[in-house]
């Protein structure tokens, strides 16, 4: 008997991801000028407005209204008629000092022992079903969003109406076993200028979505994927008919309202706390990395087709609660799950500090991570700049992703196989 599971994505001009990348740029500024930057930064963004609130101890000091403006008109938000527009909307900064309460509890003399910024548990997750080990209906509503972009950004001509704001869903039929059969149902919403009927519109939308958008979304997979696209794939593009009004004009957005997109689509688990806008002494983003760094590293070695890590942490205190671990009974090799939790426990040191050491943490990276999912992507080292009318000039060689690397994969094998 089958079964049918489904994840959904959104894309960069989604109001909740505009949010997301404004309070993660904020944070890469303060980082790429101070790297011992405590930032916590929430952003609201509604008609023609952003809210920018939160925490922050830094020696930088960061023009939040441009760099909040450059974020905007990169994502596309650039004619009046979106009702919100990178050179026109209001900016509020309601950013404050942190807390001396919470900073008491995180720094130390010895910086190993560096507490948590929180108290709360975090999940890690990879599965074998996909090459980057993702769950593969988020991988392909992720893809779908990611080459749309690409379309509207750089191969206008092709399909020339398209606005900032998307949304895909992917449901895949998978056999008792958990094989992916055959994708199901692919959805797309996607904004759009007007230029027509409704009817017309849709009927030119869908058509392009299904000839243009998905075999180059399907281009990009393995054969095995590839043999997943049959021709009963049930399609619902824009399915209100009309989606001309949308961005933070059509629905008001958030920092950390997609966490579900940013991780595993609904597969594995999540503790709660969100991402964007935080620097890594905050275990809800930090130790969330280095989970999926073990889970991933945890497949890749052969221990078990399917992992799921948790970390829990009390505010304050540098060494976790738990580590532990599920293989959903897919073990491959003879120890318990409890047994190893704690030899992942011997292998990665979890206290912050040396997570944010081990990962490369405390540099700018995270702008790349606020779109199309925290995990699953792929690591690489680019330069990134840094302008200031406050300072000088930063260029920061960073490596982004560094969580999905396969660097461990040998260590794990020595010790568990």
């Amino acid at each position: 008997m089958s079964y049918l599971f489904t994840s959904e994505s959104v894309s960069e001009g989604h109001p909740d991801k505009v949010a997301d990348q404004i309070s993660d740029s904020l944070l890469d500024n303060f980082l790429a000028y101070d790297a011992q930057s405590k930032v916590a930064c929430e952003t609201l963004v509604t008609t023609g407005q952003v809210v920018v609130a939160g925490e922050v101890k830094s020696k930088a000091y960061v023009d939040v209204q441009e760099v909040t403006r450059e974020v905007i008109r990169r994502i596309g938000y650039t004619k009046a008629e979106y009702k919100f527009e990178a050179e026109s909307c209001g900016i509020l900064n309601a950013i404050h000092e942190q807390s001396a309460d919470i900073n008491r509890g995180v720094e130390r003399e010895d910086p190993l022992n560096q507490g948590a910024g929180d108290q709360g548990m975090m999940f890690g997750y990879a599965t074998a079903e996909t090459e980057n080990y993702m769950p593969l209906p988020l991988d392909l509503a992720h893809s779908l969003l990611t080459e749309l972009a690409k379309i509207r950004k750089e191969e206008i001509e092709l399909m020339p109406y398209l606005r900032p704001d998307a949304k895909s869903q992917v449901t895949i039929r998978y056999s008792d076993d958990g094989t992916p059969e055959a994708i199901d149902t692919i959805v797309v919403s996607t904004q759009h200028d007007e230029f027509g009927k409704d009817k017309a519109m849709q009927d030119k939308i869908k058509a392009d979505v299904i000839n243009i958008l998905v075999p180059r979304v399907k281009a990009q997979y393995p054969k095995k994927v590839q043999a997943l696209f049959g021709d009963k794939i049930k399609y619902h593009v824009n399915p209100t008919g009309k989606f001309v009004i949308g961005g933070p004009h059509g629905d008001s957005g958030l920092t950390g309202r997609k966490i579900i997109v940013d991780t595993y689509g609904g597969k594995g688990a999540h503790g709660g706390g969100a991402f964007s806008g935080k620097d890594p002494s905050k275990v809800d983003r930090s130790a969330a990395y280095a989970a999926r760094h073990i889970a991933k590293n945890l497949v890749a070695a052969g221990i078990s087709d399917e992992v799921l890590v948790q970390v829990s942490y009390a505010i304050g205190v540098a060494k976790p609660m738990n580590i532990f671990v599920n293989t959903y009974g897919k073990s491959k090799v003879k120890f318990s799950d409890s047994e190893i939790a704690k030899k992942v426990e011997k292998i990665f040191d979890m206290r912050p500090k040396a997570i944010e050491e081990r990962l490369k943490l405390r540099n700018p990276i995270y702008l790349e991570t606020a779109s199309y999912g925290h995990v699953g992507r792929k690591p690489q080292t680019v330069t990134k700049t840094f302008a200031s009318r406050y300072d000088k000039l930063v260029k920061v060689k960073v490596e982004l992703f560094t969580w999905e690397k396969l660097d461990y994969v040998d260590k794990i094998k020595k010790e568990i196989q």
